[in-house]
């Protein structure tokens, strides 16, 4: 047999693809990585840093405004236009060219164009079949809207343009009331939009009840219309470029803009799997079921649809190739090298709202469902001395969720101004197994808002 052209072959540049080429490269193998689009992926133009630079802004605004001293020295509101050119930079304005740089930096060859499987080890793109011993797909994941009569042709947002957007619509309509949809729906409304959100089954309901409770009251107080609960009948789009969205109790609102924001599925279509008759299931390594050249990593996979879990599952996936594709040992046992184990139990999640919400591993619902003995335990992220330090009047709310037998936390939730930052302590506790009474050595610095863990501690004692 000839020799393939590649001993890897990665379809999909985003972050998740360019981790896998990157580590497999490193482990010696030849790769190359497929993009159709614009290297970096969703992640870099149109998800995780232009959404992340619309809130900033607006964040540090109202930050600002709960400190006396700096309160008074505020005497305007968001430059929106300063807000979008920063944007603009963190996209480098919708061009690749030192994302292909860095590509070819790390001796990975770049190929353009739509890669789809034709056979086992076999990749077309542009016209042309490419070989290689070992293939993975890492093409991410695609917006889902709902079958809501006029939806499709009333031109609808979806989150690309709602993040990649040039003017503020006077008013927005947010669908959704996940991540996505909470975000925007801070970011538009510090723009000066008048917003309403309708949720159908609430806000973060992945989170604990408490979270959507919180989140919703805060964007209630930015003058945002948040809707729970509420069915959507039909959407038309006017003569006028006007939306009007009918609710299912016969109620209308109008807008300039609606925004789907309804949740996301893995991109698969069109990657020719059913010409290898395969499915996208796989095990900790993102080896493919029933295969034994075939990955699949990140969102794709649909295990853990989140940028940086792709990433963990990039670098164990890049380094198990090359090791099985060299020869040399494999570590795939619960929590080694070459094993993505923390998808199922440490999975960090942050949504950068007003205040933000940080949580790690099972929820208390989540948790029970396992069988466990389960305790849970609360504080008030206000009562602590670092939190008002932080801002006058903070409000926020901690839980852990602890495994009662074992005396190991399974989950932990932060509500609160920059709770972000309270999360990796939480993520380093489940994935490390530390026992509550080893935790209780960990003494946090005083006074920082981090003083929570020992409130924690002391109160589930």
């Amino acid at each position: 047999m000839p020799s393939p052209d590649y001993d890897l072959i990665v379809i999909g540049g985003g972050p998740v693809g360019e981790n896998v080429a990157d580590y497999a490269t490193k482990g010696g193998l030849r790769t190359a990585l497929i993009e159709s689009e614009l290297v970096g992926g969703e992640c870099s133009y149109w998800a995780c840093m232009p959404s992340k630079a619309l809130l900033r802004s607006g964040s540090a605004l109202r930050a600002a405004r709960r400190v006396p001293g700096a309160r008074e020295a505020i005497t305007g509101g968001l430059d929106v236009d300063a807000v979008f050119a920063r944007r603009n930079s963190f996209t480098s304005d919708w061009d690749d060219h030192g994302q292909e740089e860095w590509v070819a930096s790390a001796g990975i060859d770049l190929l353009r164009g739509h890669g789809r499987l034709v056979e086992p080890g076999q990749v077309e793109v542009a016209g042309r079949v490419y070989s290689a011993r070992a293939v993975a797909i890492a093409t991410g994941s695609v917006p889902v809207a709902p079958k809501i009569p006029g939806l499709a042709e009333a031109k609808a947002w979806g989150t690309r343009e709602a993040t990649s957007a040039d003017h503020v619509p006077p008013r927005l309509i947010v669908l959704g009331g996940g991540v996505a949809g909470t975000e925007m729906a801070f970011a538009f409304s510090s723009f000066g939009s008048h917003v309403t959100v309708l949720a159908r089954h609430g806000l973060l309901g992945n989170e604990e009840p408490f979270v959507g409770e919180r989140i919703a009251d805060a964007l209630t107080a930015e003058g945002v219309d948040v809707r729970r609960s509420t069915e959507t009948s039909r959407v038309e789009r006017g003569a006028d470029g006007l939306v009007t969205v009918t609710l299912s109790d016969g109620e209308t609102i109008v807008a300039e803009e609606i925004l789907v924001a309804t949740g996301r599925r893995p991109a698969t279509d069109d990657l020719g799997l059913d010409k290898v008759g395969v499915e996208l299931t796989v095990d900790d390594t993102m080896l493919v079921t029933g295969t034994d050249w075939l990955y699949a990593v990140g969102d794709v996979n649909g295990r853990a649809l989140l940028t940086h879990q792709g990433k963990y599952q990039a670098r164990a996936a890049g380094s198990v190739i090359a090791a099985r594709l060299n020869g040399d040992p494999v570590a795939d046992g619960p929590w080694e090298r070459h094993s993505a184990t923390a998808d199922h139990a440490a999975v960090p999640r942050v949504v950068f709202s007003d205040p933000e919400v940080a949580a790690v591993g099972l929820t208390e619902a989540g948790a029970r469902e396992t069988g466990r003995s389960v305790r849970t335990v609360e504080f008030d992220l206000g009562a602590i001395a670092g939190s008002s330090l932080h801002a006058d009047g903070y409000q926020g709310l901690a839980k852990l969720v602890v495994d009662d037998d074992r005396r190991v936390i399974l989950g932990a939730t932060f509500v609160g101004q920059d709770a972000s930052e309270l999360v990796h302590a939480a993520t380093i506790a489940i994935v490390g197994e530390v026992p509550l009474d080893r935790l209780w050595h960990a003494v946090p610095a005083y006074p920082t808002i981090s003083e929570v863990w020992l409130r924690l501690l002391e109160t589930y004692e």
